[in-house]
């Protein structure tokens, strides 16, 4: 029997699975395809869990704006507890250059109606009392911000979407997308053929390698980032913590406590680690602790129970790449996240929808422009 969508879905990670809960919503008939045995079983169960919409890039801005409603509510609408607390993001300054950085994205970031601002030494030290006073400056503080569970989130987005009337098929891997006369008509896998005049590829760090089963292609590789998270304590820190200045071996460290009590911490690696080894490394710890240490002292008599390794699947400007493929009609791109995947995701599930749909809302045009794919890729998110 010939199997019928209106929209086939290539990935069911952090943007696979908000995507099809949207488009069921739409009364898309919709299939989601990935070779994994579970939704978020991809790079999005590498993810630590941060939701901030205090980017520099106005795109990021609005898409996380939304997102943040849908995860802030997901409880009260569908019932489904995803881990969501709303600590805030605590952007932390002791040397001149982040706090001139930090002041300076305010103005986008307020003008995008963000609730953020600067704050003092001792106004951060009341939001934060264990930070290492010692040459701290100040830092901004978004308290709307949050964190949630990746996995409990995946698990409900494809919960709702298989509830709405979606299909998923796990465990079949994409062998081509298929075409007749310059268009997608579906997908082949090792497990059938589907038919469907739309194709999402929503497929993470292989996003590069699925848009070549069309004949398109992608500016995104992966980039190995390392994470860890320690025994359960009881509550002592609200927000995500972020220290954005350079050290050996990394750009940034970032940390928070789970609604759990576990706390979990990554470092961006500098230089990037391109690669797709998930293997973890006995480097990682001794390079990430002295950071921690120096930034919360407190953190000494934590004991790390597990570490892991995801892929950030990277573009050149750490933005992503949200438009329809050049070559072959059809074909949606929704690649590229940045290690930003899970935050953006709900908002961006739903411009997909729009865009499938031909429904653009106001200001959709002006985010798509953004990250399209022939942009120039030259100007960095400050904040990726």
């Amino acid at each position: 029997m010939r199997k019928s969508y209106d929209v086939i879905i290539l990935g069911a990670g952090s943007v696979g699975t908000p995507a099809a809960w949207a488009m069921a919503r739409q009364g898309l008939r919709t299939l989601v395809i990935d070779p994994v045995p579970s939704p978020g079983q991809g790079s999005n169960k590498a993810a630590i869990g941060g939701i901030r919409a205090t980017h520099s890039d106005p795109a990021k801005i609005r898409l996380c704006r939304r997102s943040l409603e849908i995860f802030a509510t997901w409880e009260e609408q569908h019932g489904q507890d995803i881990g969501w607390q709303q600590g805030g993001y605590l952007f932390v300054a002791y040397t001149p250059r982040e706090e001139a950085l930090l002041k300076e994205l305010l103005a986008t970031q307020k003008a995008h109606g963000l609730s953020v601002d600067w704050y003092g030494r001792d106004a951060v030290l009341e939001i934060v009392p264990d930070l290492r006073a010692d040459g701290l400056i100040g830092g901004t503080f978004s308290p709307e911000d949050g964190s949630a569970s990746p996995l409990l989130s995946a698990h409900a987005f494809w919960r709702e979407a298989a509830r709405l009337g979606a299909d998923f098929r796990f465990r079949e891997r994409p062998l081509a997308i298929l075409q007749a006369g310059g268009r997608v008509t579906g997908v082949r896998t090792d497990g059938g053929e589907y038919f469907a005049p739309v194709v999402v590829n929503a497929a993470g760090a292989l996003a590069r390698q699925v848009a070549r089963l069309a004949g398109s292609d992608v500016p995104v590789r992966p980039d190995l980032h390392e994470a860890a998270i320690t025994e359960p304590v009881a509550p002592f820190l609200r927000p995500m913590v972020v220290d954005i200045r350079p050290g050996p071996g990394s750009a940034s460290v970032y940390f928070c406590q789970h609604k759990t009590g576990q706390v979990i911490f990554c470092i961006t690696p500098d230089p990037p680690i391109w690669g797709d080894d998930r293997g973890e490394t006995s480097s990682f710890l001794p390079l990430a602790a002295p950071r921690l240490l120096g930034l919360m002292p407190r953190l000494a008599s934590l004991r790390v129970r597990r570490t892991w390794r995801g892929m950030y699947p990277m573009t050149p400007d750490g933005s992503p790449i949200v438009d329809w493929a050049p070559e072959v009609e059809g074909l949606l791109h929704a690649v590229g996240m940045c290690g930003q995947g899970f935050m953006l995701s709900p908002g961006l599930g739903e411009l997909l929808a729009r865009m499938v749909t031909g429904s653009l809302a106001p200001g959709d045009q002006e985010v798509l422009g953004a990250l399209a794919l022939n942009r120039t890729f030259t100007t960095q998110e400050a904040l990726k």
